[in-house]
């Protein structure tokens, strides 16, 4: 936000400080492809390396953007505004700084995902599709964070945190209405539009609307269910039409519904708030310091270990559902078709927000034997 930001440097140091940072992650991304398609389970890895790595790294880069003013030093030629309107631009430039460093990190992992994942992903196509998903998130974040800049609330950091958290919830539950603006989706027609309801009749599956994801080249085949409780909305991507069959496809819908069932997806998000914000306020001197630093930490024990239990819950009703050998079945078809071998653990990560997919498979097909 504007106000967070000190006088700015000039277009120059601008633009040296964008650039120098975008080839650090270009290297860093660089660098981690190679090392992920080296090791065992590669899609795994370089999920892993979005989450663990390339995203954290971009997040920094907006922080450094967002302290140092560079926003607002792009702007430095453009006509005098009004303060709201200066305030909403510098918002979007710095937004769109942190996005294209977050584009130049993810180049050089396009040619390791298609090769490891034998697709024929185009890395032109790619780019543009994360490039047109950047812009449209940068102007909706510069729009959604107005009432930062006409409030009072950047007055007191802890309020700000909170004022982001309200902010972030509000755009998880529109989501249904952003997803559609930010990807190409249609709505499905005839036959499809028939299969796609009996799939969810079949999977218990609720949801007041569908819309297909163009998926293609990515060849990725996922679902998503997003908004509030009276309005859900599924989002089921064009290559899991085309490639699951009518069981499969079954299956995982209801492990889709048994997790709208068990919250999963809000435990997560309010797991990450909560642990955020005492994070935030520990570090900024709001309260007792080690405290507050305890709290977060117990905040993300409890947090990531109900996930994992709602998790299974959320494949035990899929169990129920279409039955257990199916589920495990349809798990097992998931990972060979994003070529993700199913990970095993001996003893739960206490720090992971997920279960292993082989345990899942393993615990689906052992309890069936019993």
């Amino acid at each position: 936000m504007a106000a967070l930001q000190t006088t700015p440097p000039s277009v120059s140091a601008a633009i040296a400080a964008l650039v120098g940072i975008a080839i650090a992650g270009g290297l860093l991304g660089a660098i981690g492809s190679v090392v992920v398609r080296r090791l065992r389970n590669p899609v795994g890895k370089y999920r892993l390396l979005y989450a663990a790595v390339l995203f954290p790294y971009t997040l920094l880069a907006y922080a450094v953007f967002a302290l140092t003013g560079v926003g607002a030093a792009f702007l430095t030629a453009l006509p005098a505004a009004p303060d709201l309107v200066t305030g909403i631009l510098t918002d979007f430039v710095t937004f769109l700084a942190a996005g294209s460093v977050w584009i130049i990190s993810y180049l050089p992992t396009v040619r390791g995902i298609r090769d490891v994942r034998d697709v024929d992903l185009a890395t032109g196509t790619s780019i543009w599709k994360m490039t047109r998903y950047v812009i449209g998130l940068s102007a909706l974040l510069s729009v959604v964070l107005i009432p930062l800049q006409v409030g009072s609330i950047e007055s007191s950091p802890l309020a700000l945190a909170i004022g982001l958290a309200a902010l972030v919830l509000g755009m998880l539950y529109a989501a249904p209405w952003l997803i559609t603006v930010l990807r190409s989706t249609s709505t499905p027609t005839g036959g499809t539009a028939d299969r796609v309801e009996r799939l969810c009749d079949r999977a218990s599956l609720n949801v007041r609307d569908v819309r297909i994801l163009d998926t293609e080249s990515e060849e990725t085949a996922n679902t998503l269910v997003r908004g509030p409780p009276n309005y859900r909305r599924l989002f089921v991507t064009s290559t899991f039409l085309d490639t699951f069959d009518d069981e499969t496809a079954t299956a995982l819908l209801a492990i889709e519904a048994g997790q709208l069932r068990t919250h999963v997806f809000e435990v997560r998000v309010g797991t990450v708030l909560v642990a955020g914000i005492s994070l935030i306020a520990s570090v900024i001197g709001i309260g007792p310091r080690w405290p507050l630093l305890g709290l977060a930490l117990g905040v993300i024990l409890v947090g990531f270990w109900l996930v994992r239990r709602r998790v299974r819950a959320a494949d035990e009703y899929a169990a129920d559902q279409v039955g257990r050998m199916a589920t495990a079945d349809a798990l097992t078809e998931y990972a060979d078709l994003h070529s993700l071998e199913p990970t095993r653990r001996r003893f739960p990560n206490p720090l992971s927000i997920k279960v292993a997919f082989g345990d899942r498979i393993d615990r689906l097909r052992t309890a069936n034997n019993l």
